[in-house]
């Protein structure tokens, strides 16, 4: 399935129409956060690129407002990710999955996650890559950050199962505008 959804999202001839569809849903979301500090992508495969919507939201902070943006960092010891600070242009470097990543920039806690999505399902669901990764960091961050996972409406999977050791979004945004968000 995740061959399948991957394929799909890079099959799609108006991706760039989605994706300009998403930055407008994700930078209307963000008006209404509160939280100073987000972590989010590098996109790969395809993926919807969170970063120039976050970086209109960082740069409409209110003066005594400072926020934060960051990109995730391997811990191979724990197979967990860290998040250290990024902006446009500071120094990258490739990880060892050959995904860029900030070097040599402060690390911080995000208080909002944005997650890239290869499929999505009912209740905050996700469908990543397979290696757990966001899963094992949710469950080791306090304390957890509220959960935004980001894909396309093509990636809805309408009977995905959980299975153990998923923990579920908090909210899930494609570009037809919120597709799913908890009470809490």
């Amino acid at each position: 399935m995740r061959k399948k959804l991957v394929a799909a999202r890079l099959a799609m001839p108006d991706r760039l129409l989605h994706a300009e569809r998403l930055q407008e849903v994700l930078r209307v979301w963000l008006v209404s956060r509160r939280e100073a500090a987000i972590g989010a992508y590098w996109p790969i495969k395809g993926e919807f690129d969170p970063l120039p919507a976050l970086y209109r939201w960082q740069e409409g902070a209110p003066e005594d407002v400072t926020r934060t943006i960051g990109l995730p960092v391997v811990d191979r010891v724990h197979r967990q990710l860290r998040f250290h600070s990024w902006s446009p242009g500071c120094p990258m470097e490739d990880d060892a999955y050959g995904i860029p990543k900030p070097k040599d920039t402060d690390p911080f806690d995000p208080q909002l996650l944005l997650v890239p999505c290869v499929g999505y399902g009912p209740c905050g669901l996700r469908l990543g890559y397979g290696g757990g990764f966001v899963d094992r960091t949710l469950a080791a961050l306090k304390p957890r950050p509220y959960t935004v996972g980001l894909a396309y409406a093509h990636g809805f999977v309408p009977l995905l199962a959980r299975e153990e050791g998923d923990v579920p979004l908090h909210a899930v945004l494609c570009e037809e505008g919120v597709a799913w968000e908890s009470d809490d």
